[in-house]
């Protein structure tokens, strides 16, 4: 990947004096004034760059409407085709510099860089819990959730630090009232919960409105408490931001650009939610625009320390090198804040 390209400055030369005139030069008339010297900044070269997103979930439509609306394109990023990648294998990815920007859990983030990894969070798409959690019908009460099966994604990822959180504030033991099951995907957990594979597990729109219609039902609210978490970090390595800031700041605007026109303009986020779930159902789209669009998105996606607070204090407690990792490291708020003073956000 090469640095940013260097702005070219083309200026006229204007004679000052008839005495270095050629006898084709005409003499300057008095009092006539002289036509500034005109800058001209050319335009930067496209460039390429490798993206991923962790999952079809609405977390991730701050990206695709970023994608679909052109502003990549408009800031001369070639993306690609967009690819999906679970964390567990996004981050890796990252770090071998097979992927440049990745749309990942902070979670997985923050242990990678505990074990010796040096990415940077430039952005943060979901900065707060955007999950319920689901249970089958036959569990009623808190106590009947004792002894159950609840699945996550992978342990460690955000899907696994929502659940833990929340049966935390439920006044369950994560590691003693119930057994933790990683099952997959935010796809596969939805299907696991359908199947009685498991008895609970976090949800959001749109896979929470199909898991109520089938008779599940909320038995502990995250979403609504808009507590900080790092659910959907933009990350890059520290190596190739040092390397290509004004890449990096490009990316950056075209995402400020992307959630303002996606929370503008309803039917866009809409269609754009339709195209990504592959989905035609009008209701559901709906319903997932305005949980993300109102709820989770923040117009400026600045990356802060206190979303990662629940994921250290889950992840500290069986390993020391999170619990001892200094999370402001790995924040680069820079990013976002030019986009903000430039008042691309408004």
């Amino acid at each position: 990947m090469r640095p940013l390209i260097v702005t070219l400055i083309a200026a006229s030369v204007l004679a000052t004096s008839c005495g270095g005139q050629s006898a084709a030069s005409p003499s300057p008339t008095v009092g006539a004034t002289t036509a500034p010297t005109v800058a001209v900044t050319p335009k930067p070269s496209p460039i390429s760059v490798k993206v991923s997103y962790s999952n079809i979930i609405g977390d991730e439509l701050p990206l695709w409407a970023t994608k679909e609306g052109g502003f990549f394109d408009q800031n001369f990023i070639d993306t690609g085709e967009l690819q999906n990648i679970a964390s567990a294998q996004g981050v890796p990815a990252v770090i071998a510099n097979q992927i440049q920007f990745a749309q990942v859990g902070g979670s997985e983030v923050m242990s990678a860089n505990a074990g010796g990894a040096d990415l940077v969070v430039v952005a943060q798409l979901a900065g707060v819990y955007p999950f319920v959690l689901e249970v089958a019908a036959s569990i009623k009460t808190v106590a009947d959730l004792k002894g159950k099966k609840v699945g996550v994604s992978s342990v460690g990822s955000s899907s696994d630090i929502a659940t833990r959180a929340a049966l935390k504030k439920m006044g369950l033991d994560p590691d003693k009232d119930v057994t933790i099951v990683p099952v997959g995907s935010t796809s596969a957990r939805t299907a696991a919960l359908l199947g009685g594979a498991i008895d609970a597990g976090v949800a959001q729109p749109p896979d929470s409105i199909t898991l109520e219609e089938k008779g599940f039902h909320v038995l502990y609210d995250l979403a609504s408490q808009k507590l900080p978490s790092a659910n959907t970090s933009v990350v890059v390595t520290r190596k190739f931001m040092t390397e290509n800031k004004a890449v990096v700041q490009r990316y950056v605007d075209a995402l400020v650009l992307g959630i303002k026109k996606m929370k503008a303009d309803r039917d866009f986020g809409i269609a754009t939610l339709k195209k990504y779930f592959k989905s035609t159902d009008d209701k559901a789209m709906a319903a997932t625009y305005d949980f993300y669009a109102k709820l989770v998105t923040a117009t400026q996606p600045f990356a802060r320390p206190e979303m990662f607070a629940d994921a250290q204090s889950i992840l500290g407690a069986t390993n020391a090198a999170v619990k001892s990792y200094d999370v402001t490291k790995m924040l680069d708020t820079s990013f976002v804040q030019s986009a903000v003073d430039r008042g691309l956000d408004k």
